[in-house]
Parts: C-alpha cells; sequence; structure tokens
C-alpha cells in the first residue's frame, strides 16, 4: 500500500474535567468523527493501518527538557483540582490523568510514520493524533499543545535516519510558533506557515508571527511566515501563497522529507478551531484521498487573490528575496513593508455557544454544504488513468490499475473527424487517431479521468487540432491546451475565451491575446520550475479549464522528469481531468513515468537545483507583465502607480524585443 494511517483509541481518553470555554473545543470527538468520516468512505481500508506506540522519554527529549517531562509524568497522579491548577499555568492547556500517556502516543504515531516512509514501506501517510503539537515549546505546554509531535518528528528523522533537509508545512489557522522558536537556527529544518495574523491581533499574539521573522544566525532564511492581515481568505489566496511563496522555496531547498503539522481550523465550515466536526472530518478524508492520489475537486470561485492576501505575499517574498534564489527570478523586486505588528487592541476569540460564534457556525454550515453537494456531483471514477497506445513496446511498465485501452472510436466518426487533414488519411495515423478519439471520449462522458495517447509525428498537430475541436464541441466548456515543442495553435481556432492555448518551446515570449502565450522551453531546472509556478499554473488556475491537454510534439526537448512534472501538477486545476498525447516515437520510461503521476503517484526528483537563465527570467518578467492585468494569480503584490497595459483579448498583441 502506497499510504499508511496511525491512530490509537487510547489517544481519545484525555479529557477537560472542569468548565472552561477556552478549552472544550479540543475534544475525544474530533478524533472519533474522523476516523468515522474515513471507514465511511472506504479509505481506511485503502491504508495500511498501524497501531500507534508510545515514544520513549528519550525521543520526548530530543525537543523538550528533562524537568517538562517530569512534570507531565507526574500528572498521571493528579487530582481534578491540581490538574486545573496546573492547567492555569500555561495558556489555552487542559490536563487529564492520561494526557501523559495520550501524548505520547501521538508522538509515537509521528515516529512511526516517519518510519514507515523513510524505510519505503510506504509513500506517505496521515497520523491521526491528539492532543496536537505545534504550540508546544521546550518547557511549556501552549494552545492545546502538550509535546511537539512535529518537531520531534523532525528531530528523530535527523538522528534515527540521518536526514540533512526537512520541510515543515504548517497550514494550521493559527501560528505554530512553539516549531519556529525550536528550528529558527536550524538551516537544515525549512519551516513554512500561513496563519492568521490580522497585524497581531489575533492568538498567539505575537511579534515574531509576522512576515520579517526569518529565523536566527544560520537559520536565517528557513523560517518563512506568511500572515493573513484579514478574514476570508479564499482558495485563489492559498494558490497564490503555494505557487509564489512555498513551492519556489521548498524546489530549491529540495527537501528529503516533508512533514506536514495538519490544523483544518482554516477549512470552510470550522469558525474557530476545530470545533465544528463535520468540517474536520470532511478535511481529514480529503488529505488522505489526496495521499492516495485521488485528483482533488475541481476548486470553486472567483481566482482572484484578495488585496490584502497579495500584500502579505508581497511582504514575505520581499523578507526572503535575499534568502532565495527562486524568488529572484521570478520577476518584480518587492519592496519590504514595515513590520505589520500593532500593539492596540487584541481581538477577542470568539467562544463556542456565543451569538458571534452561532452566525459564524451558520454562515460556515452553508459553505460546508455547498462544499459536500460538490463531492457528490464529482464521484470517484472506477478507472482514473487509461493508457492508448498503437504498439505496446515490452519494456512499458505500468502500474497495475492503469487500464490499457483496446478500443477505437467507430470508424464513421474516426473518418468524419480525419477529412479535417490530409496528414490523418494515413493508415497509422487514422488508426492512431480512433484510438485517441475513444480515450477522449471516455473523459468527456466521466468514465476516465485522465489518459495517455500516441500519434504518428507526421499526425502530432492535426491530431492536436482533432482533439481540441472534438472537445470544445462535446462538453468541455473550457478547455486548457499546453502544447511544448514544435507544435502551432490551429489557425482558425476560435479565441472566444474558451481554450487558453500556452506553448512551451516558442521561438520568442509572446502574447498576441490573453489567450493565446508563447514562452520558450528554459534550459535548467531552477528556470523550468520558474516557469511553471510563476507562469503555467497561475494561468491554469485562472482559467479553470474543464479538462487539460499536455502536447509533447516534434522537438518537445522535455526530459521525463521535467514531463512528468507538469502532468503532475496540472492535474489539480481541472480536477485531475489531463490528457497527454505523445508521439510514437516517445521512450517507454516516458509513458510509464507520466501514467504514474497520473494515477497519482510522485514525478522523480528533478535533481540539484540550478538558476535561470538571464534570458529565460527575461522572459519570464516580460509575459508576467504583459499578461498580469487580466490574469489576477500572476500578480504577486498589490497594484502601485499607475494601471498597467492591458492585453488584446482577441486577435494581435505583442511579443518580447528581440
Amino acid at each position: 500500500m502506497r499510504t499508511a494511517l496511525v491512530y490509537h483509541e487510547d489517544m481519545t481518553a484525555a479529557q477537560l474535567l472542569w468548565e472552561d470555554p477556552e478549552c472544550e473545543i479540543e475534544r475525544p470527538e474530533r478524533l472519533t468523527a474522523a476516523l468515522e468520516r474515513l471507514r465511511q468512505w472506504g479509505l481506511e481500508q485503502r491504508c495500511l493501518q498501524l497501531a500507534a506506540r508510545e515514544a520513549s522519554e528519550a525521543e520526548l527529549g530530543l525537543v523538550h527538557s528533562p524537568e517538562y517531562v517530569s512534570l507531565l509524568r507526574g500528572t498521571q497522579t493528579l487530582s481534578t483540582r491540581e490538574l486545573q491548577a496546573l492547567s492555569g499555568q500555561y495558556d489555552a492547556v487542559y490536563f487529564h490523568p492520561s494526557t501523559f500517556h495520550c501524548a505520547r502516543l501521538a508522538v509515537g504515531a509521528a515516529l512511526q510514520l516517519v518510519d514507515a516512509v523513510l524505510t519505503g514501506a510506504v509513500h506517505n501517510g496521515l497520523a491521526l493524533v491528539r492532543p496536537p503539537g505545534h504550540h508546544s515549546q521546550r518547557a511549556a505546554a501552549n494552545g492545546f499543545c502538550v509535546f511537539n509531535n512535529v518537531a520531534i518528528a523532525a528531530k528523530y528523522a535527523k538522528q534515527r535516519h540521518g536526514l540533512h533537509r526537512i520541510l515543515i508545512v504548517d497550514w494550521d489557522v493559527h501560528h505554530g510558533q512553539g516549531i519556529q522558536y525550536i528550528f529558527e537556527d536550524d538551516p537544515s529544518v525549512l519551516y513554512f506557515s500561513w496563519h492568521r495574523y490580522e497585524h497581531g491581533h489575533f492568538w498567539p499574539y505575537l511579534r515574531e508571527s509576522d512576515a520579517d521573522a526569518v529565523g536566527q544566525g544560520q537559520g536565517r532564511g528557513f523560517t518563512v511566515n506568511l500572515p493573513w492581515n484579514q478574514v476570508g481568505m479564499g482558495n485563489a489566496d492559498y494558490v497564490a501563497a503555494f505557487l509564489h511563496v512555498l513551492l519556489p522555496v521548498a524546489f530549491e531547498f529540495d527537501p528529503e522529507l516533508v512533514l506536514i503539522s495538519a490544523g483544518f481550523d482554516s477549512a470552510i465550515g470550522d469558525p474557530e478551531g476545530g470545533y465544528h466536526l463535520e468540517s474536520l472530518s470532511q478535511s481529514v478524508c480529503m488529505v488522505v484521498k489526496a495521499l492516495l492520489g485521488d485528483p482533488a475537486l475541481p476548486l470553486s470561485g472567483p481566482m482572484e487573490p484578495h488585496h490584502s492576501a497579495l500584500e502579505s505575499i508581497q511582504s514575505v517574498r520581499a523578507a526572503q528575496t535575499p534568502h532565495w534564489t527562486s524568488l529572484r527570478q521570478q520577476g518584480s523586486t518587492p519592496i519590504l513593508n514595515p513590520s505589520t505588528y500593532s500593539l492596540e487592541r487584541r481581538a477577542s476569540p470568539v467562544s463556542p455557544g456565543g451569538p458571534k460564534f452561532k452566525a459564524a457556525e451558520a454562515q460556515a454550515s452553508a459553505a460546508l454544504s455547498s462544499l459536500l453537494d460538490q463531492l457528490h456531483l464529482n464521484p470517484t471514477l472506477p478507472v482514473r488513468t487509461a493508457v492508448a497506445l498503437t504498439a505496446l513496446d515490452a519494456a512499458l511498465v505500468l502500474p497495475a490499475d492503469v487500464l490499457r485501452q483496446e478500443g477505437s472510436a467507430p470508424q464513421e466518426e474516426t473518418r468524419a473527424w480525419a477529412r479535417l487533414h490530409e496528414a490523418l488519411a494515413q493508415d497509422k495515423a487514422l488508426t492512431a487517431l480512433g484510438k485517441v478519439l475513444h480515450l477522449l471520449n471516455g473523459i468527456l462522458d466521466g468514465q476516465v479521468n485522465s489518459g495517455i495517447a500516441a500519434t504518428p509525428e507526421p499526425a502530432a498537430a492535426p491530431t492536436l487540432d482533432v482533439v481540441i475541436r472534438r472537445s470544445l464541441s462535446h462538453g468541455a466548456r473550457r478547455l486548457l491546451c499546453v502544447a511544448v515543442g514544435q507544435l502551432d495553435r490551429p489557425a482558425d481556432l476560435a479565441d472566444d475565451g474558451r481554450n487558453l492555448w500556452l506553448n512551451i518551446r516558442g521561438k520568442e515570449a509572446a502574447a498576441p491575446s490573453m489567450f493565446q502565450v508563447s514562452v520558450p522551453l528554459p534550459g535548467t531546472t531552477g528556470g523550468f520550475v520558474s516557469c511553471v509556478l510563476a507562469l503555467v499554473l497561475p494561468l491554469a488556475y485562472g482559467f479553470q479549464p474543464d479538462l487539460v491537454l499536455v502536447a509533447l510534439g516534434p522537438a518537445h526537448g522535455l526530459q521525463a522528469p521535467r514531463a512528468a512534472l507538469l502532468a503532475s501538477l496540472l492535474r489539480g486545476p481541472a480536477g485531475g481531468r489531463v490528457l497527454v498525447l505523445l508521439e510514437q516515437g516517445s521512450t517507454s520510461q516516458l509513458a510509464g513515468i507520466l501514467a504514474r503521476v497520473l494515477q497519482g503517484e510522485a514525478p522523480p526528483g528533478l535533481g540539484p537545483f540550478s538558476m535561470a537563465s538571464p534570458e529565460d527570467t527575461q522572459a519570464l518578467i516580460y509575459l508576467r507583465g504583459q499578461l498580469e492585468a487580466e490574469w489576477k494569480m500572476l500578480q504577486v503584490a498589490g497594484e502601485a502607480g499607475g494601471a498597467r497595459p492591458r492585453l488584446n483579448t482577441g486577435s494581435g498583441g505583442s511579443s518580447s524585443p528581440q
């Protein structure tokens, strides 16, 4: 199995023994509801199930002081009154006679998962634990957190498995200051956190949660804080944060292990702190589906980041640009804003049961209901990936659950489409076209999620033309075509906003319209990653396609790991609906790698990070400047000064100077 699920029912034992509105939201049902929903969705059965073990006190000592561990050990024999008194010495914490056992299980679950991944038993996994950990510090409990589960897991991976680069991503709505403090001077651990901040008015009310806190000493640049200063951030804001901050830095850092501190209190339907069990359990299920390789739902809503989000992104990029080459390659030089921290009145947390909480809960429940409707309307398809090749090479190795398609479209349909191009009348081209159309029909009809098909080289461009026209005339409302190599956009294809044409390996950087973009193929790893993250994906998410076509045409020059990364990342914008067209002469290795990433496996590594060439950087800067007025996902800062020039929405336009 590819995914582990680590859990132990004893972690539900600790509970609040006295009245405390602030702490009552951290309750055993947060685990039991999530586990029950995993079983209802059939996800637990698809995972390798591991029972959590207790972490040893030596393992706890990788992060916590002996005195603190001893103090927690002593809580097992305290009375309720003594537990309440001790809890009052910390911020938003309660202790129970079972807390020490539960907290050791939570740490042990994380360590078991690290062992399972790093020994190759699984590819990834989820440790379903409580109490949480990211606020806990060396000698202090904080914010429901007793031991710092993720921090101990990182230290353990370094000590036991000899790792040198670990990325921690913390997406909880609250800043994980405990993790930051533990690793702020350690360049072997890159800590990224986005969190609600509100200029310092949101818990934990810390100056060091702002964007200009970048680490200390040798660890400068290895703490990356993205503070949200406005509530109500949506899909566009989070995607922009991924594309313009987290992913560029992560690719440059090249981690050997990624640990996620997965708090779900910023999810739709959860007004405060994991209180809404339905939202929490749905979020856990969606994460497990992603780990299993299931395609994610297409994102809903307008893909235009809030101005406040762009200001935050600009601030963190400005603070981090001196430390990361990848951020300097993406274009505009950001201006470092002064700290946004304010000592003015702090906002009071919303208490469960109060009128503000009930109003927020009602609004969140409505949003969650809409999301659940999407889940019912977009069930997981029976065939995730199909391969339609005219001649299957014996060297081609496919995952067992990838369908080897044998059928073809009806001859009458195939010949009708072939009449559009003389090159398609030849026997080999006609046979290949029939297989392509059969696979495409399966995707458009909802029987297949993604696929790979091959065409003879002389028929590559005509076949792509037919696929575009067939898609737009039979159900695809918006079609993204990423053409790599010597493939020209069909001359009479309407520029009506239903198709977005993006050519990689064009002769020059050009944007004749907002729906026609051409960029040279970058030669270096850093240049290619910047092109994908700063241009291709912002356009793709902004366009919100129903289907993505990736055409690797003649002389595409794309190495297999880069092609796999491109196909893998393009699964996101269209809910996994990706069709890859290959030349029949492509290697079996390339077809096999593409099949695996479309099936949900991680793409192979790109190798050492290397800087983009000045020419590639200039091309990227030029295109972003031309397009960002129309495509808001390209923006990395709030607008300043006068209006930018706007592109034509039809034919015409401009290209970069020679």
